[in-house]
């Protein structure tokens, strides 16, 4: 049955929809929406677990938080800390964190007792031994990682840096080319860390069909390509 694929949060929060009508009897707290394989977040009182599309429990475990599957793992907390759970709620791995994210590209983010962020992979191993202040999500292979000083690379699948450079923000790539800023200001980086053109802009938004929306420190608003030349400009200095 898939009707949970069509189902949506009630506006009370306190069950799902189908069609505008209840999908089952029973409320809570609070629910979130579902995911595959057809479950469903949801919390009474202090306890939080998954249902099915029916509202049943998908496995006996209590949880002090539950959050939606991603790539057939799930994101729970208790007592002992933060882990990810199977969704006949069996561990994935022993291990707990003092936070952790949803899977994604085959990775997920968690952060450890000390604060510091690192990768695990499907089976919950770690990518590597890094430890990074901050570490996002990966997005075809890639995530950025900040270090220590403050300033932010890319790492590969394996948590090995992409290339060398480092800046004080820095985005994942994005048909081909990542939002990043220096002392200077924003620009584009390519694959190779680099910067894409040499001028730097107080903002830049990312490159779609080889253009992208910048604003100058004038506040002139500018349409570039990705070589950083001028297409269109959308208003004028003020």
């Amino acid at each position: 049955m898939n009707d949970w694929r069509r189902a949506r949060v009630a506006p009370e929060r306190t069950h799902h929809l189908l069609d505008g009508e209840p999908l089952y009897a029973a409320r809570f707290d609070e629910v979130l929406a579902f995911h595959a394989p057809g479950l469903a977040p949801v919390r009474r009182g202090s306890a939080a677990w998954h249902i099915d599309g029916r509202g049943d429990p998908a496995y006996p475990r209590r949880f002090q938080r539950t959050f939606g599957f991603y790539e057939g793992r799930a994101a729970v907390s208790s007592s002992e800390g933060w882990h990810h759970i199977l969704p006949d709620g069996a561990e994935l791995y022993p291990e707990r964190y003092s936070w952790c994210g949803n899977y994604q590209d085959g990775r997920c983010v968690v952060r450890d007792s000390e604060g510091l962020y690192g990768h695990i992979d499907q089976a919950g191993r770690p990518v590597s031994s890094a430890r990074w202040r901050y570490a996002g999500d990966y997005r075809d292979g890639v995530a950025v990682a900040q270090g220590e000083d403050g300033r932010s690379t890319h790492i590969d699948a394996r948590g090995e840096l992409v290339h060398g450079h480092r800046y004080l923000d820095l985005d994942v790539f994005h048909k081909g080319f990542a939002r990043a800023r220096d002392e200077r200001g924003w620009m584009h980086v390519d694959g190779r860390g680099q910067p894409a053109y040499a001028q730097r802009f107080a903002m830049v938004e990312p490159f779609y069909n080889g253009q992208a929306r910048v604003e100058r420190f004038d506040r002139s608003l500018e349409v570039i390509d990705e070589g950083g030349c001028t297409v269109t400009v959308l208003r004028a200095a003020s």
